[in-house]
């Protein structure tokens, strides 16, 4: 599988309809995948945590999910052409469990929020499966995973944001049937109307970043991570 490394963390270089048919072909050989999302800020904390840099690089698919990483692979003459968001992966998901006959389980969130993305997802994907969900408060993993088994979900969705989700992926998933893994995040929130993203005039241009750094000004530190990973591209070897 086409990856680029950076500071030693994995990225995968796919984009979102290869990653679709790479995970079509596993799914039908009875194998398990997993999907993080990478950036510049995980990039940088991962180059100080053996913990964290392995959790990324033990994911099938590190995609690119940071302007800053699709720029860094320009720098740097790799194969990264696009960003693959998380929410956007989930999007293409779950459109793809729709065609495919695929089912779905969502785990994580407050159980508002879980309850209405069921709502809206299945509105949104007539004829989709989603086999059962369960909010992020039911901390049990045992309840959680019998529930998950019981509903024979293929791919599972978890919200706990990173990375948690994550580590509760890899502590887990050899216990559950399930085929497809993505840490998600905060994208129960958008798929519930909650949280509104960026407009697509934004996205279009990378700058999804930048509006959100605009609606949150007190995300600005964490925003500061995309000119030092850059420089540190720039500068290395």
């Amino acid at each position: 599988m086409q990856k680029e490394t950076y500071f030693g963390v994995d990225v995968s270089a796919l984009s979102y309809d290869e990653i679709l048919a790479d995970l079509k072909n596993r799914m039908q050989q009875d194998l398990k995948s997993t999907i993080i999302a990478v950036n510049p800020e995980k990039v940088i904390k991962a180059e100080q945590s053996n913990e964290l840099r392995e959790l990324i690089n033990s994911a099938t698919y590190q995609i690119p999910d940071g302007i800053g990483v699709l720029l860094a692979s320009k720098l740097k003459g790799g194969r990264i052409t696009s960003r693959v968001t998380g929410v956007d992966m989930m999007e293409r998901l779950l459109g793809f469990a729709a065609k495919e006959g695929y089912r779905v389980f969502l785990y994580g969130a407050k159980e508002e929020v879980v309850s209405k993305a069921r709502e809206n997802i299945i509105a949104k994907y007539p004829g989709i499966t989603i086999a059962g969900y369960e909010n992020g408060y039911v901390q049990d993993p045992d309840q959680v995973i019998n529930k998950i088994n019981e509903a024979k979900a293929d791919i599972l969705f978890v919200a706990m944001g990173s990375p948690k989700q994550e580590l509760w992926i890899r502590e887990h998933m050899n216990k559950m049937g399930v085929k497809v893994f993505q840490g998600v995040g905060g994208s129960f929130d958008v798929f519930a109307g909650h949280v509104k993203r960026a407009p697509l005039f934004f996205r279009k241009l990378g700058l999804e970043w930048l509006y959100r750094l605009l609606k949150e000004p007190k995300r600005l530190k964490r925003q500061l991570a995309l000119p030092r990973f850059l420089l540190k591209v720039l500068f290395s070897r």
